[in-house]
C-alpha cells in the first residue's frame, strides 16, 4: 500500500499572510483594531462582517462534522464562527476577550475574507452555548487520523488548524521576554511579539523546532532499520528520530542520532522531505520533520534503552506487509464518527489502534504510522521502491544509489 498526496499533512496552507488581491490591500493591524472596537462596542467602527474567527481549548480548535450518506464517513469542518455572531455568544455567555487575544491566520486568494484564531480556555460559560450549535473541541491529532487525504479542502483545513494551533501555543510560551524577564505584547495582529521593557523591546518571534527523522537502510540485505517508543501503541513500528543540536549540520544529526540510539554507523544521507508538526507537545507548538533516507556502514544493533523500546532490522517484504495490513481508511473512517459522535455530544471511547488488524480479523504482528505522518511516506517510498521508480507521482524523492542531494 503506498498512498501519494500532493502535499504532506499539515503542509500547504491555503491562507496567505498578504492579500494577492491588489482590489484588497487588507491591512492585518488595522483589521485588529477593528476586532478591539467591535468587542468594546463600538458599532460605528470599520465593517467587521467578513472577518471569521476559529476559537481553541487546550490547543483543541473548534470543529462541526456532518455525514453526507451511510456508504461514507462523516467530514469534519472547523467551526468558523463570523465576528459579529461571536461577539453574539460572548454577551450572552458574560464573556469579555481582549482583542490583543487574537492572532491573524491570513486570508485566500479567492475571497476578501480575514481569518483569526484565539484561546477561549479560561471561557468555560461559552461551552454550553458552542455544544447548542452542534461545534466542539477536538484534538487536533483526531481530526489528523479523520482527514480523507484525497480531499484538498479537508487538507487545507488541517493546514490552517495546525498553524493555529502553532501561533497560539507559541503565546501562551512566549509572555515573558527571555532576555529581560518583562512581560511581552504581540505585536503585527499577533505574528510577533515585542519585549514591554522600554530599554529592551527585543522582538520575538514564532519559533519552529527542527527535528530529523530518517529510514535507515541496509542495501545489501534489503533491510530497513525500525524502533519502536515505550510510549508508542502496541505492535506500531516507526523510523529513527532526534533533535538537531546547535552547531550541527542536519546530515551530522541523522548519524549522530543512528549512532546514539542504535549503534549504527551511517554514511550516506539522501534527503527526501518535509512536513510541519504541530502536533508535538505543547512545550514545543511546532515542529518541523526533516525526512531522509540514511544508508548503513554497520548492522549491528545496540539500543539506547534510555532512548528506544527496540530497534530491528526488517526485510522490504515484512514492511511490504504491515503497509497492506494497516487499514489505514478504517482508522480514518473510526476517528470520523468519533469526532461526529463529539459534535452531538457523545464521544465514543474507543482505540483507533484496534483498527489495524488483518483481513482475517487478527492483529498485524506490526504496523507503520498512518499516511498523516512522514514517516508513513519515507518507509512506503522504501518499501514500494520499484513501483514508485517507474511512476510519476509522488512528491517525495526516492532512496536511490546516488550522492546525497543536500
Amino acid at each position: 500500500m503506498s498512498i501519494n498526496l500532493q502535499s504532506h499533512v499539515f503542509a500547504g496552507n491555503p491562507l496567505t499572510s498578504k492579500s494577492s488581491n491588489p482590489a484588497n490591500p487588507f491591512s492585518p493591524t488595522t483589521g485588529l483594531e477593528t476586532i478591539k472596537a467591535r468587542l468594546l462596542g463600538n458599532t460605528q467602527s470599520a465593517s467587521s462582517s467578513n472577518f471569521k474567527v476559529l476559537l481553541f481549548s487546550r490547543g483543541r480548535p473548534l470543529a462541526s462534522s456532518v455525514s453526507v450518506s451511510v456508504d461514507s464517513p462523516p467530514i469534519w469542518n472547523l467551526g468558523w464562527i463570523i465576528l459579529d455572531d461571536l461577539i453574539g455568544l460572548l454577551e450572552s455567555a458574560g464573556v469579555h476577550l481582549n482583542g490583543d487575544q487574537f492572532v491573524y491566520l491570513g486570508s485566500r486568494a479567492d475571497d476578501d475574507v480575514a481569518y483569526w484564531a484565539t484561546d477561549v480556555s479560561a471561557e468555560r460559560n461559552l461551552m454550553p452555548l458552542l455544544r447548542n450549535k452542534q461545534l466542539c473541541f477536538v484534538e487536533l491529532r483526531t481530526l489528523m487520523v479523520a482527514t480523507d487525504w484525497a480531499d484538498l479542502h479537508a487538507m487545507g483545513n488541517l493546514a490552517i488548524a495546525g498553524h493555529a494551533r502553532a501561533l497560539l501555543e507559541w503565546h501562551n510560551l512566549s509572555r515573558f521576554c527571555g532576555h529581560c524577564g518583562e512581560k511581552t505584547l504581540p505585536i503585527d495582529a499577533g505574528r510577533r511579539k515585542r519585549c514591554s521593557n522600554e530599554s529592551c523591546k527585543k522582538k520575538i518571534y514564532p519559533r519552529v523546532d527542527p527535528v530529523v527523522i530518517m529510514l535507515v537502510i541496509d542495501r545489501e540485505n534489503d533491510r530497513a532499520l525500525l524502533s519502536k517508543q515505550s510510549r508508542f501503541v502496541p505492535r506500531m513500528w516507526s523510523c529513527l528520530a532526534g533533535f538537531i543540536e546547535p552547531g550541527e549540520s542536519l546530515e551530522e544529526a541523522v548519524r549522530r542520532e543512528t549512532q546514539e540510539e542504535t549503534g549504527i554507523e551511517v554514511g550516506e544521507v539522501v534527503y527526501s522531505s518535509s512536513q510541519p508538526w504541530p502536533v508535538g507537545p505543547n512545550n514545543m507548538p511546532c515542529q518541523l520533520m526533516i525526512g531522509f533516507f540514511a544508508y548503513a556502514k554497520s548492522l549491528e544493533i545496540n539500543v539506547d534503552k534510555k532512548e528506544l523500546e527496540d530497534a530491528e532490522w526488517h526485510s522490504r517484504e515484512s514492511v511490504r506487509k504491515a503497509l497492506t495490513y494497516a487499514e489505514y481508511k478504517k482508522a480514518q473512517s473510526t476517528a470520523a464518527a468519533k469526532v461526529e459522535q463529539m459534535c452531538k455530544g457523545v464521544e465514543k471511547n474507543q482505540s483507533l489502534a484496534a483498527d489495524f488488524n488483518v483481513e482475517s480479523g487478527e492483529l498485524a504482528p506490526m504496523f507503520v504510522p498512518g499516511p498523516f505522518a512522514i514517516a508513513h511516506h519515507l518507509i512506503s517510498s522504501w518499501a514500494f521502491q520499484d513501483r514508485v521508480n517507474n511512476s510519476d507521482e509522488g512528491h517525495s524523492k526516492q532512496p536511490r544509489d546516488s550522492l546525497s542531494n543536500l
